[in-house]
């Protein structure tokens, strides 16, 4: 089961470095329990952002090096999260009895970067993205053992009839190049830890700091792949403008899956990642050309449907 609000203040009074007072803030974790349609919409708008940062991501990828890319994608909200919380937050910022789960987070995450940046540069938006969408599969299964949640018949057979609508969205026919494939295959099983580690950090920790622990740990890590491209071409000013929203869009996407883990569990929350699908195919046919078929719009209407019925199992329990 989900940590408790009386576990939260016990791990906040083992640490003197946090100094929320836990009559402060058990009540706000606990209201958040009781509503799971609000963690299901801000779940929804996260995915959005994820897949404004693919689509970005694909599109520059084909000029710069993805080593660059997921550099840019870190150090921005690393130095505007410092510049805006440090001065009013200090310490407080990196302040965390669970720095090793955190650190942990962060580096699973800026593998994923890597892994789908990588990725997504050889193969279509639609028939990439699918391949990475046997994460709510993963997060399923690792649920019960790992978060001690009771994952339901019902959430199985949603996660399920989830992915076959990205069955047929993507259409695989095997003719996709393999190490691409085999890179968003390991992505996905990155995701799914990083989803469990947001989860179980959720309870007890200030959005900011992990969000900040996110972006600093992903920007040390991604500088050791700059010199491999020391010799890439320097990005025009329209481009410029672009690698600086993977910044953005990054931030505000995981912002607002830190908060929705916050509202609902993973085993509700972990089907409705397919919804992120149908925007990545609206937007590699808006940016690459690739039109969906009516297959893509059976699928899309599975996708919705099977998160709808998400939502309305966590209202019932």
């Amino acid at each position: 089961m989900p940590a408790t609000p009386c576990r939260k203040s016990a791990i906040s009074r083992s640490d003197p470095s946090v100094t929320d007072p836990p009559a402060a803030s058990a009540p706000v974790i606990h209201a958040a329990r009781r509503q799971p349609l609000v963690g299901v919409a801000l779940m929804l708008a996260a995915l959005f952002c994820f897949a404004v940062l693919d689509t970005t991501g694909k599109f520059l990828s084909q000029r710069y090096p993805v080593g660059v890319l997921v550099w840019a994608r870190y150090l921005v909200p690393a130095i505007v999260l410092g510049t805006v919380l440090a001065p009013r937050m200090g310490r407080l910022l990196l302040a965390t009895p669970r720095w090793r789960l955190q650190m942990l987070r962060a580096a699973l995450l800026a593998a994923v970067s890597f892994l789908i940046m990588g990725g997504l540069k050889s193969i279509p938006m639609a028939e990439g993205t699918s391949l990475f969408f046997i994460t709510p599969l993963i997060v399923t299964l690792l649920a019960g053992p790992v978060l001690g949640e009771r994952v339901t018949p019902g959430q199985w057979l949603i996660a399920l009839f989830g992915f076959s609508g990205v069955l047929l969205i993507a259409r695989p026919d095997g003719h996709l190049p393999l190490w691409p494939v085999i890179m968003l295959l390991a992505g996905s099983l990155f995701y799914a830890l990083y989803q469990l580690a947001t989860r179980m950090l959720a309870p007890t920790e200030r959005p900011l700091t992990t969000l900040y622990y996110t972006a600093l740990v992903g920007a040390a890590l991604s500088t050791l792949a700059l010199p491999a491209a020391a010799h890439s071409a320097w990005p025009t000013p329209r481009d410029t403008l672009l690698v600086l929203s993977l910044g953005v869009s990054g931030m505000a996407g995981h912002f607002l899956l830190i908060r929705a883990m916050a509202y609902a569990q993973a085993s509700v929350l972990s089907p409705l990642i397919y919804v992120q699908l149908v925007w990545a195919t609206l937007m590699g046919w808006w940016v690459f050309g690739d039109l969906p078929g009516l297959s893509a719009v059976a699928g899309a209407a599975i996708i919705v449907v099977s998160g709808l019925a998400s939502a309305w199992l966590a209202h019932r329990r």
